[in-house]
């Protein structure tokens, strides 16, 4: 039996997965277009999934003008996101549906871990790092980003890539950097931001 602390240790870089990658865009567009008309969930099963989508969610404070007050804030909301009197009418008061996570700059994780202290929540924290929302600052800045994240108390950390290496195909590079990445988190979760675009 395998304990929680045990990592999944990664696989060797595999190009052919990246070679063997099709996609019908039109045939994707297509789909992705009638999901915003349909809804196939009616009634308390709605109710029901949404609470659930509640649970799934990272409350995420990433303003420039962030401060502890800021992050106090978002800890309570993500303590209690939805109003008690709508949990009551759906016989959910009791069950302690909370935000997933908090997910604040890593120079906000000690505010965080703070408040969440304070009123003594479990929720775990999540970081923004590695030159979060571009990555284009050096490697070793940005892991020096995630290892402080993680020793303020951050359980997860939000990664972005190198977006060029992906541009000029080098995913040899970008296998590497999340490999590098991957290890300064230590025991905290590591999720990568794959940005589409800027708008």
């Amino acid at each position: 039996m395998s304990s929680h602390l045990d990592r999944n240790p990664g696989v060797p870089l595999d190009l052919e997965w990246v070679s063997r990658a099709r996609v019908n865009l039109p045939a994707v567009k297509r789909r992705a277009d009638t999901l915003k008309n349909r809804r196939s969930v009616k009634k308390q099963w709605q109710a029901a999934w949404l609470l659930r989508a509640v649970t799934c969610i990272d409350l995420t404070t990433l303003s420039g003008d962030d401060t502890a007050t800021n992050v106090a804030r978002l800890c309570f909301k993500a303590q209690n996101p939805v109003r008690q009197d709508l949990l009551e009418s759906m016989g959910m008061a009791d069950k302690g549906i909370t935000t997933g996570a908090v997910c604040v700059y890593s120079s906000r994780v000690p505010d965080a871990v703070k408040t969440l202290e304070d009123i003594n929540s479990e929720i775990p924290i999540a970081s923004v790092a590695a030159g979060f929302p571009a990555g284009q600052t050096p490697l070793k800045q940005r892991l020096e980003e995630i290892e402080t994240a993680v020793a303020s108390g951050a359980t997860e950390i939000d990664i972005v890539i190198s977006r060029a290496f992906v541009l000029e195909g080098n995913w040899e590079a970008l296998y590497n950097e999340v490999q590098a990445m991957r290890k300064a988190c230590g025991e905290a979760h590591l999720k990568t931001i794959i940005a589409t675009g800027i708008f």
